[in-house]
């Protein structure tokens, strides 16, 4: 298995970073339709159930389902495929544990951004835009993280 992961490194760490590249667009996006999910029904003035509110949660299910929740499972599966290849992980060093914990913190973070779909579809969201926003930053910061932690290696 070793020999076939060290043969396929490349393409393996190519459909990794495709698969990051798109997870984390969805990250950095649901969100921000959250912001203009609830901003929007409160400027239009128009409740839960309406028909701006069901466009809405169509564009979030598509968005977490059809992009998102694909995008999560490739990149953990390349991923677990690259630490399993042979000299690519050192998991002495630091930036490999830091990196694991900010991706099970972006695993987190996706899961909570699905259950506040749950929310919307239930009509129970209680968040304003504000804290969407705010939550916006969390796969910024994570990002940041796993980025530096795999470039500089600290």
């Amino acid at each position: 298995m070793s020999g076939f992961l060290a043969d396929w490194y490349p393409w393996i760490k190519s459909m990794h970073v495709v698969s990051v590249i798109s997870w984390m667009a969805g990250l950095f996006y649901l969100p921000r339709l959250y912001v203009y999910h609830v901003e929007g029904l409160k400027k239009a003035g128009v409740l839960a159930g309406s028909e701006m509110d069901l466009l809405f949660q169509h564009q979030e299910r598509l968005l977490l389902r059809a992009i998102m929740n694909p995008a999560m499972i490739s990149t953990w599966l390349f991923g677990l495929l690259l630490v399993m290849t042979p000299g690519i992980v050192n998991w002495t060093a630091p930036w490999a544990w830091l990196k694991a914990a900010s991706v099970l913190g972006m695993t987190w973070f996706h899961m909570w951004l699905a259950a506040r779909r749950k929310e919307f579809l239930a009509g129970s969201n209680r968040r304003d835009g504000r804290h969407y926003r705010l939550m916006n930053e969390v796969p910024t910061v994570l990002m940041l993280v796993i980025v530096f932690s795999v470039i500089v290696k600290f």
